[in-house]
């Protein structure tokens, strides 16, 4: 089992920027493939970003068009903690933000939420313009 709880959220300005943490107790994370997810009011939960180990042992990492060059995953093993990095915020950035990790299956598809076993219980971002 894998509990994982948010942290980091909270209301910042459009342009402003807030780091996002996702803690991981009962298994080390390094082996899971880890993603945020948002969900935004009245609208269907998205994929943000993902990050999985490669084969290399290196991080690979993945993000939805819309926040590329804006928003950064990264992990710190040590910590069992994945981030979430968001710079440039703006106000359609504003939602409820989850992390979930899964393990690595043959046919795992990164953006799809059924890819993941276990969520968080999320933290808001709310980016007023």
């Amino acid at each position: 089992q894998v509990q994982l709880v948010e942290s980091g959220g909270g209301l910042v300005q459009a342009g402003g920027s807030l780091r996002l943490s996702c803690a991981a107790s009962g298994r080390s994370l390094s082996a899971y493939l880890v993603g945020w997810f948002r969900q935004a009011p009245g609208k269907e939960q998205e994929y943000v970003a993902g990050i999985l180990r490669s084969g290399s042992g290196a991080d690979s990492v993945d993000y939805v068009d819309s926040v590329k060059g804006r928003l950064t995953i990264s992990r710190d093993n040590a910590k069992n903690t994945v981030y979430l990095q968001m710079n440039s915020l703006k106000p359609e950035d504003t939602a409820v933000y989850y992390c979930a990790a899964g393990g690595v299956r043959a046919g795992f598809n990164i953006r799809r939420s059924g890819s993941y076993g276990y969520w968080g219980q999320g933290t808001q971002v709310t980016v007023s313009s």
